[in-house]
């Protein structure tokens, strides 16, 4: 028997090793094996088929070890692999290296790192586990070899696992988020006044201590009230301090126990559902279940606080009580926070979340919940695609529009809400598109009758679209000539809303200070050494950072180029703008939400918590606070430059411009007043914002198809975009034009290039693009990905161009 095997390295084809005798009976398609690839790589590899053909080429080698009992992935999982490797252009063996958590993916490069928290008890542990389990005590880390070396044995995948189970070790992957388990302090009652009459004793007799005896009874309070108490809460009830709580735990009345926590509190599983639809809400619910029985996907196309998520809501209901799986995908980890907390009030603890800010240990625990079935409704973001589902029923993908939903670097380069559609179609499953700002491509799926379209023009309670008001910045000069951030007519409009108690949020889409400055005597850009890109300088950590390649400067005070200390900051980042916002309203709590500020596990969260509760009057950010965020008290949106969206190199220049400011509009007058919207520009006069006034998300489309059909872009055409790339400019020049060449001569007039992109030099890479625009014919663009994968392995036989890398981008956005 053979059996091919998925390894997690970017192998272009998948290797076949023979199963041994002892092995046949228990290896099944999914289950992990220890391999070993040529002289010394040991992987752990997930069987994809067992057959009995012979290699032809080469001699088998026999699998070391089996790891598993019951597979870890399913036959579905695997086909969706094979699909994305064949349709993205890639390895299966990538797809496995993005899809499986750390644990899963054992190789001989894997370091075990010791659990402090397990403590020295090993008793529980067997003979081998043991030796490890010492080692590791004295030595914290280990690498394979030295356990083989330990227990005189190269199968030590067994042990390791079992180790790993049992929580002595972490694999050193694991921890490359900083992960500490959540940890909180929680008040008992000593045991010996468990009974009414001691307790009753306790309180008739107390005489001295007040502080403590109301302590003691806010305690009582929330124990029958909560069933188990923080040290946090009791504190906040009784208003006390931990002096007074010491003192009645060094009395032996109380007592205090840390306990390990989950980040998601696993709420009692229970379905209620405490709220009507309205009654265009109603229609288009009962329009969409009837759209879902024709069609496999159905597109909702709901205007910005239409309440999709109360619909989305209802059809997770009924798909739960058919016994299904519900994968609900958002394109953002911040939006994950909000939404959660909307679910878990209607389906508890059904409900678990997935996306990359998890440590590697809680994504083997969810892993493994929604393998069984524990799981039903799954929030996540892209990388929720891949999980074991076993009865999904109905896929939602919410704020469709997304780039974010498309994986960039490394491969797989695959798109979530496409492999979620295909994934959903796997199972028989049914598919929702949603989005306030459908895209191109969807809207044109839906208008062709690919998929089915439900539309929502009214906002919840038939509140109007907030109004736009655009506000002309060139005819407000600024004594240094820079561009304007705050315009007097948005400094009104702010003063106006904070009188009234209402809360503001201002996007622009630059992070930093100042995205660069110049010399005002030469024109001289400080500019990073890896990248041909201006520095961004940060003030907070005052540095001037590079956010290609992440490489941070100290401050240049003085030009390279003519000694001069008169340098100009050139337009302005979010961090400038929180400052600006401080000194103009010293009064206001200032907030800013961009990837510096919400680096951590859970900031977002709190960020956003703290927005809703207000404790936040004004919140500056990118387009993190634009994406689907529902706050109540928002009654003015400011977009600061709206110049930064409208120009850039990029076909889809205007359907994103218009979605963005859509968003963020969206995101005015939700519950109550209508709220206000206002845009800075320097071309009140451009059509787009015309459209973006009315917000004729209709007029956008229209436009859009015509232009795209007389170009050849999506959705008319399928792209596929090649980026080479070489330390020496010339070299990856030869290679690309060398390439170019060789597919002209089948698809001359589909190619586009080669040429240098906008930002040539990237981490010291020069790079060159290439972009191909092939009909909507399967046959052909199949033959195309085939022709480009050979072309890579003839322009890699040229020994000039062996170590020229060629980056194939299907579908790029």
């Amino acid at each position: 028997m053979y059996a091919e095997i998925i390894i997690p390295a970017a192998l272009p084809k998948n290797y076949t090793w023979s199963v041994p005798d002892h092995l046949q009976l228990d290896v099944k398609p999914g289950c992990r094996v220890e391999v070993n690839l040529g002289k010394s790589k040991k992987y752990a590899g997930v069987v994809k088929r067992l057959h009995e053909e012979k290699p032809e080429f080469f001699e088998a080698k026999d699998i070391l070890n089996l790891l598993d009992v019951e597979p870890v992935v399913y036959e579905e999982q695997l086909k969706l692999w094979e699909w994305m490797a064949g349709y993205y252009m890639c390895s299966e063996g990538e797809v496995m290296a993005a899809a499986l958590p750390a644990h899963f993916k054992l190789s001989s490069e894997t370091i075990l790192v010791f659990n402090e928290e397990y403590g020295d008890d090993f008793t529980a542990l067997d003979h081998d586990e043991y030796i490890v389990g010492e080692a590791l005590l004295i030595k914290k880390e280990l690498n394979l070899n030295e356990v083989q070396q330990l227990l005189d044995s190269s199968h030590v995948y067994p042990v390791i696992n079992r180790l790993i189970h049992k929580k002595v070790c972490y694999v050193w992957e694991a921890l490359k988020q900083t992960y500490t388990p959540k940890k909180d302090t929680f008040i008992l009652l000593n045991p010996a006044y468990d009974n009414e009459e001691k307790l009753s004793g306790l309180l008739n007799n107390w005489t001295r201590a007040p502080k403590q005896m109301e302590l003691l009874l806010s305690y009582l309070h929330l124990i029958k009230t909560e069933g188990e108490v923080t040290k946090a809460a009791l504190l906040k009830k009784a208003g006390a301090s931990d002096a007074q709580l010491k003192g009645l735990v060094e009395k032996n009345i109380l007592r205090a126990e840390k306990r390990v926590v989950d980040r998601i509190q696993y709420l009692p599983k229970n379905v209620s559902i405490d709220f009507e639809l309205s009654q265009v809400q109603e229609k288009a619910f009962t329009e969409l279940q009837e759209k879902l029985k024709e069609k496999a996907v159905c597109l909702l196309h709901g205007v910005t606080s239409s309440g999709k998520t109360n619909i989305y809501i209802k059809l997770i209901e009924t798909f739960i009580r058919q016994g299904k799986q519900v994968l609900y995908m958002l394109p953002e980890i911040a939006l994950t926070s909000q939404v959660i907390r909307r679910l878990q009030k209607h389906f508890g603890g059904y409900i678990g979340i997935y996306h990359s800010k998890f440590s590697q240990n809680e994504r083997v625990e969810i892993w493994n919940k929604v393998k069984n079935g524990e799981l039903r409704v799954i929030l996540g973001a892209r990388s929720s695609v891949f999980l074991p589902y076993q009865q999904l029923g109905l896929v939602i993908c919410d704020e469709e529009h997304d780039a974010s939903f498309k994986q960039q670097e490394p491969a797989p380069r695959y798109n979530g809400r496409d492999a979620a559609t295909w994934l959903a179609a796997l199972f028989g499953a049914k598919t929702v598109l949603g989005s306030g700002t459908p895209s191109v491509e969807s809207y044109y799926n839906a208008a062709t009758g690919k998929y089915g379209l439900v539309e929502l023009f009214t906002r919840y309670g038939d509140l109007q679209l907030p109004p736009i008001h655009i506000v002309d910045t060139r005819s407000i000069i600024q004594k240094d000539k820079t561009k304007i951030i705050l315009t007097p007519a948005l400094i009104e409009a702010v003063k106006e809303v904070l009188a009234r108690g209402k809360q503001v949020i201002l996007f622009q889409n630059r992070r930093g200070y100042s995205p660069y400055q110049i010399c005002g005597v030469c024109s001289w850009i400080p500019q990073c050494k890896h990248c041909d890109v201006s520095l961004t300088f940060h003030k907070l950590s005052n540095k001037l950072v590079c956010h290609y390649c992440g490489t941070s400067y100290p401050p240049v005070h003085t030009c390279a180029a003519c000694g001069s200390d008169k340098f100009v900051q050139r337009n302005f980042g979010t961090e400038k703008i929180e400052e600006q916002l401080q000194e103009t309203f010293p009064e206001a709590k200032v907030a800013r939400m961009d990837i510096d500020t919400v680096r951590g596990k859970n900031a977002h969260d709190v960020l956003i918590q703290q927005f809703e509760q207000k404790r936040v009057d004004i919140l500056v950010g990118t387009q993190m606070v634009v994406k689907g965020l529902d706050f109540d008290n928002v009654d003015l949106v400011g977009i600061l430059d709206a110049d930064g969206l409208l120009y850039f190199a990029d076909y889809r220049v205007n359907e994103r411009a218009f979605q963005l400011m859509e968003q963020v509009s969206g995101r005015a007058g939700r519950k109550e007043a209508t709220g206000k919207v206002l845009i800075q520009t320097s071309q009140p006069k451009h059509p787009l914002l015309l459209i973006v006034q009315q917000h004729d998300y209709k007029a956008m489309y229209v436009e859009e198809v015509k232009k795209r059909k007389e170009f050849a872009y999506p959705p008319f055409t399928r792209t596929i975009h090649l980026t080479f790339r070489h330390k020496f400019k010339e070299v990856v020049e030869r290679a690309a034009l060398q390439f170019s060449n060789s597919l002209r001569q089948r698809y001359d007039q589909y190619l586009v290039g080669p040429a240098e992109p906008v930002i040539g030099r990237i981490r010291n890479q020069y790079l060159m693009e290439l972009l191909i625009k092939l009909p909507r014919d399967t046959r052909t663009i199949q033959q195309c990905k085939k022709d480009i994968l050979e072309q890579v392995a003839i322009l890699h036989q040229h020994t000039s161009f062996r170590s020229v890398t060629v980056v194939p981008d299907v579908d790029a956005v």
